[in-house]
């Protein structure tokens, strides 16, 4: 029996690997460790929480203790590590935040884990799960691969970039079993309403403005939620120790064309006139060190694992707008915040 930690998994990325998990390897032990924040919502795992393999710890990562102490009780044989702070915009406005989660926090895992599994790392596995945004930014052509130079250009970027040297550095100097994956943009269900496609569909249904950063001039790759999660679960259980994977949707859209396609589809849903959704479009003030554009290559995970993406941008973002038109309950206590008071309240003494 394997015993997995996944932190971060009552998040949006988290909760599809940990629901992915659970469900197709029923001999794992999966613990779902989250300390939950505003982005963490358990509601997200409805459907698994009461499964027998599944275990959920509320707790945080910067505390290097209770990290000990949960690897100690546990014995665990591998980490899948998700639990990050991850808004850029965020990130501008209180930049230490995010190098306590996301570097000491990696760190503190990274002790626990060679601590506990110094005599044996051969057949333990840390799997760091990290972003294409510690790339920097791309002009016109080119793709981000495995060996493009890492040039983080906001505090968000740079504080994964450092978490992933120091996963790279405990895998050089103490020879553990690491692998790191670096991915595009996710899109798909139970994704926090502060990010684009989210908060442009709740906008788009309640009729307010709908935000695009200066001109939407610049370009991310979209990768449907679900292929991610596939792709760690294959990542996961094939990489090579001390490898690296990027993975992306092979789906460019500038933000302007993406909220546009997004209206379109809106417009069709809700019985709309065409067009009427466009007149919320917003141009805002861009975001201070905006990066231009995002294209992953994940040449390399294909070939090598076999993993291509399930689906095309046009068809996962309609199966998305439907999943948030079909899912009201849940949008209405993540904007209220109902949600949060609800699960801090029954983990409060945890």
């Amino acid at each position: 029996m394997m015993k997995i930690l996944i932190t971060g998994g009552a998040g949006f990325i988290g909760s599809h690997v940990v629901r992915r998990f659970v469900n197709t390897y029923p001999a794992y032990q999966i613990v779902n460790l989250d300390k939950l924040t505003y982005a963490g919502n358990l509601a997200n795992l409805k459907d698994i929480e009461f499964k027998e393999n599944y275990t959920f710890v509320k707790g945080d990562i910067i505390d290097a203790q209770f990290i000990d102490q949960l690897f100690e009780e546990h014995q665990f044989d591998a980490v899948i590590h998700l639990a990050a702070e991850s808004h850029v915009d965020r990130s501008i406005v209180s930049p230490l935040d995010f190098v306590m989660t996301n570097v000491v926090g990696t760190v503190n895992l990274l002790n626990a884990a060679r601590k506990f599994w110094k005599d044996d790392y051969a057949s333990k596995r840390f799997y760091h799960v990290s972003t294409d945004e510690v790339y920097g930014t791309l002009g016109d052509d080119g793709m981000f691969t495995e060996e493009t130079a890492y040039d983080p250009h906001s505090p968000y970027s740079a504080s994964k970039a450092g978490s992933d040297h120091f996963v790279r550095a405990y895998q050089d100097t103490y020879g553990m079993n690491t692998v790191i994956s670096n991915c595009s943009n996710n899109y798909g269900s139970f994704h926090f309403p502060e990010k684009l496609i989210p908060l442009a569909i709740n906008n788009i249904k309640n009729s307010k403005p709908v935000p695009v950063y200066g001109k939407g001039e610049n370009i991310r790759d979209w990768l449907w939620v679900e292929d991610h999660a596939r792709a760690i679960d294959v990542i996961f259980h094939q990489a090579k120790a001390g490898d690296t994977y990027n993975i992306g949707g092979h789906n460019e859209w500038k933000n302007i064309d993406l909220i546009r396609l997004l209206c379109k589809i809106m417009d069709e849903k809700l019985g709309r006139e065409p067009g009427t959704s466009e007149q919320l479009i917003t141009f805002v003030t861009d975001r201070a060190g905006h990066d231009l554009r995002y294209a992953i290559d994940s040449t390399k995970l294909q070939r090598e694992l076999n993993w291509t993406p399930s689906l095309q941008f046009e068809e996962g973002l309609e199966k998305t707008v439907d999943w948030y038109l079909a899912n009201e309950e849940w949008l209405n206590d993540v904007t209220s915040g109902h949600y949060q008071s609800y699960y801090q309240e029954q983990y409060a003494d945890r």
